[in-house]
């Protein structure tokens, strides 16, 4: 990433140098959003597809295991400091709280304002989950997540974290 940042014109490439950290965290989690649903509509609309939650907070616990991987080697890989184990466990505690910040709006679609056949018609369903699950309830727990790794999982512990240069 940071060679293509090199070849964007300034303003924009100071911009996107000083939020790098913020970038790589953005394309990691488009990468787990592709996963997440992905695997949530694989799972909906065969095995699971009486239970949209259970599928949903399965999608979300693969593409947690994706982005952990992510975010350790590239996103964040110059913070932390602490041993593997312990940095693993803080990700996935937080992660955890972010499965459930992001399964309310769906579970408050579906089971709260009825949003399933067949009060509603299969598209309109359709439509509530994908908005509820995967827009709404993802972009409450990307900001719970970006927030909690750079202050618990990854913090700038050993001061390698440097912003401001390309490279």
């Amino acid at each position: 990433m940071e060679n293509l940042l090199t070849h964007v014109p300034e303003p924009l490439r100071g911009v996107l140098i000083k939020h790098r950290e913020l970038l790589k965290f953005g394309v990691v989690g488009g990468t787990a959003f592709l996963v997440d649903n992905g695997v949530w509509y694989l799972l909906k609309l065969t095995v699971l597809e009486p239970k949209p939650t259970t599928a949903k907070a399965i999608a979300i616990l693969v593409a947690t295991i994706v982005s952990y991987i992510l975010n350790r080697e590239w996103s964040f890989r110059t913070r932390g400091g602490r041993e593997r184990h312990h940095e693993a466990a803080l990700f996935f505690v937080v992660s955890g709280v972010a499965i459930v910040i992001n399964l309310i709006p769906l579970y408050m679609s579906r089971y709260v304002f009825d949003l399933e056949v067949p009060h509603v018609s299969r598209l309109v369903q359709e439509i509530a989950d994908f908005t509820s699950g995967s827009i709404i309830g993802m972009l409450l727990a990307m900001a719970f997540r970006f927030w909690g790794y750079r202050h618990w999982v990854f913090p700038d512990e050993l001061g390698h974290h440097d912003d401001t240069k390309v490279g």
